[in-house]
């Protein structure tokens, strides 16, 4: 009696806490009807907007913080706003779903994550002689090839689809026979599945007002700080010398960026401490320490630009600490991708030895049952996956040689052998780990394809259009992974994920090369060391693939034995952050983050450090409310300055100048100015 009492309480308690029980009496639409015009629609306006702030993110400092649960949020207020307003008029035919909602996510993720993958802050700008200039080595023509619209869109028609088909037979492998977790798909899953209850409607009404707030204080904000830029790169409250002129030659000061307040909300702490504290190891100590050794350790008549003078520590100390960083994790994720293969394959084995009583496995839930059974209804026919990919693999290996004449067809054909074994691996690893080690393997192939093709037949340039190859291939896969994961647990069909995965891609391999281009021509100075958009990661590709090509011998004096030791520092920070287990490791600094900084400066990890300081007060006044909001708030603050930018930009073309120009001078420089206009 007490046995079957208990049974009845587990099955009640699991019942309340059944998310498809809430949904029980809604209609899963057929696939079909999950891929909507409004919601194309919706999905190109919102890709224009969250591409134009991952482009901003990209060719500033390259952090890029999860945008999904953005996406989603601004996908449910566009469409529920819009079907309020035909359920009024008595015109709507087609109620909005979850499903609805998850397509569109997907398709605003997907053609975004281009405007990453497409190494517009990267691999491809570093391809550029704005980038070549700001070094000595690797200038020869063969190692060059600009930016321009046609081919950047026909390189990425012909190289973005590839992941998407390699994977494509492993979704039942990944999602129903693995269960891998795929934290952010998840996560993106709940926040969907909310929405979309009485409750988490009113929230999610309350979160867009808040996000839609912030929006416009952010907008209006960098509208008012563009009346003082003037034509000067030097002016505008994004140079305030917040704490002293001798600390903003070292670029540590507060530039009033809305951008990457934002995005301090939304990364981790340990993020933004990281960077803080990598700007002061670089900026504060180690950069005046070594530039007070000029005249010894490099010759005093170089360039601070120069990468044979104090630019050449920045730059490859930075590199040897993101090598290090990469290598360790792709060394741990790769091991625990091994390590999940081989534990599935020892279950299997013991269920074809234990009796068959034993061979059982654990009872599915009630919302595990009915996701499964829907996640397998829509199959999509293996067949599609290997022509697709077969084609598409063709297709770029005839095509991209024409694009980047170094880069032979032998090379992408060894590339297309190995990557579905790739894919697989960044795919599974980010399903146990949630993180994808994209740019990992992009470099990988920058050293491979570059020492391969030899220094005098373009090797710079084919490690580059090899990086970008790879980088697609694998970074495609897992994003369809993830949203695979976020479309089983809405129940949305594996065919209109897919579908939807294709639009998204169709739509980036268009809207970020415009985008991008639109940046190329509204600023000028693009790429070059202290403009507004400086594109670091663009030099610090190139120089990979220097080295690659080149080796060591054009490094400045004792600089290959500094990027020694800050690699092995960067491995054995790791190392000890997953030795003290996760309680003290979230206390570990993260090498990768602290790299940033080294190159760039440290003035947005003010930004991000003050993001961080308002939501840890916040969480401290309402931790409710901190938690029900702060996404919403940093996702307008983020939104309306990347929106500003279009705008901005547009007037940049115009020849439109801000009027005033807001600088800073010390005391004595202020007399000297004063005397000047007096005389």
């Amino acid at each position: 009696m007490d046995r079957s009492n208990s049974r009845r309480r587990t099955a009640e308690a699991e019942v309340e806490m059944s998310v498809e029980k809430i949904f029980e009496g809604k209609e899963v639409p057929p696939w079909e009807r999950q891929l909507t015009a409004r919601a194309v629609a919706v999905s190109l306006v919102l890709s224009v907007v969250f591409t134009v702030i991952v482009m901003k993110l990209n060719l500033t400092t390259g952090i890029i913080p999860s945008l999904n649960m953005s996406a989603g949020l601004l996908g449910f207020f566009f469409v529920r706003t819009w079907t309020a307003f035909l359920h009024r008029s008595g015109l709507l035919r087609q109620p909005f779903t979850r499903q609805e909602n998850t397509v569109i996510q997907t398709c605003v993720v997907a053609s975004s994550g281009i405007a990453f993958s497409g190494g517009f802050g990267s691999y491809l700008f570093g391809m550029s002689d704005v980038v070549a200039k700001q070094s000595s080595e690797a200038n020869h023509p063969l190692d060059i090839k600009n930016p321009a619209l046609p081919w950047m869109i026909g390189f990425l028609f012909t190289v973005s689809f590839l992941g998407l088909f390699s994977v494509l037979p492993l979704r039942k492998i990944m999602m129903v026979d693995f269960k891998l977790t795929y934290p952010s798909g998840t996560a993106t899953a709940h926040l969907i599945n909310g929405f979309h209850t009485p409750l988490g409607a009113k929230l999610a009404k309350k979160q867009v007002s808040m996000l839609g707030k912030f929006f416009s204080f952010s907008f209006l904000w960098s509208f008012f700080q563009w009346f003082f830029k003037a034509d000067d790169a030097d002016c505008g409250f994004a140079n305030f010398p917040t704490f002293g002129l001798e600390a903003y030659k070292q670029r540590f000061y507060f530039d009033f960026s809305a951008t990457y307040v934002g995005v301090g909300m939304i990364c981790p702490y340990i993020i933004n401490v990281s960077i803080l504290l990598g700007a002061v190891i670089s900026w504060g100590l180690m950069w005046p320490l070594i530039a007070a050794r000029k005249g010894d350790w490099y010759d005093a008549d170089t360039p601070e630009s120069s990468l044979h003078g104090l630019q050449g520590y920045r730059v490859f100390i930075a590199i040897a600490m993101i090598l290090g960083d990469g290598l360790y994790n792709f060394v741990k994720v790769l091991s625990k991708t091994f390590s999940g293969l081989y534990n599935e394959y020892q279950k299997k084995n013991l269920r074809l030895v234990l009796p068959v009583e034993s061979q059982q496995s654990p009872p599915l839930s009630t919302d595990d049952q009915i996701r499964t059974q829907i996640f397998l209804k829509d199959q999509i026919p293996t067949w599609i996956a290997v022509a697709g990919y077969l084609i598409i693999a063709v297709v770029s290996i005839i095509a991209v040689p024409y694009i980047f004449k170094p880069l032979k067809w032998y090379h992408i054909l060894v590339i297309y052998i190995f990557a579905p074994v790739l894919a697989f691996c960044n795919a599974y690893g980010c399903g146990l780990t949630d993180w994808s080690l994209a740019s990992t393997y992009g470099k990988l192939a920058i050293f491979v394809t570059g020492a391969w093709a030899g220094t005098n037949n373009g090797g710079v340039l084919a490690g580059l259009a090899a990086c970008g190859v790879m980088m697609n291939i694998v970074s495609t896969a897992s994003d369809l992974t993830q949203d695979f994961k976020t479309g089983y647990m809405t129940l949305a069909s594996p065919r209109s994920m897919f579908v939807s995965q294709i639009i998204g891609t169709a739509m980036g391999c268009i809207v970020s090369p415009s985008v991008f281009w639109l940046f190329l021509k509204a600023f000028k100075d693009l790429g070059t060391p202290h403009s507004q958009y400086a594109a670091p990661y663009a030099l610090v590709y190139r120089n990979m693939a220097i080295l690659g090509v080149d080796g060591f011998g054009s490094l400045p004096e004792h600089c290959l034995a500094l990027c020694y030791a800050f690699f092995a520092a960067s491995v054995a920070i790791n190392g000890v952050r997953d030795a003290v287990g996760p309680r003290f490791g979230k206390y570990v600094p993260l090498p990768m983050a602290m790299a940033i900084p080294f190159y760039i400066g440290g003035y947005f990890a003010i930004d991000m450090c003050v993001g961080s300081l308002v939501l840890f007060v916040w969480e401290k006044v309402d931790r409710a409310k901190a938690n029900a909001f702060g996404a919403a708030v940093a996702s307008g603050l983020i939104c309306g300055d990347g929106i500003w930018t279009l705008p901005s930009s547009i007037l940049e073309l115009a020849g439109v100048k801000a009027p005033i120009c807001m600088r800073f001078f010390s005391k004595s420089v202020n007399g000297k100015v004063n005397d000047f206009l007096n005389s």
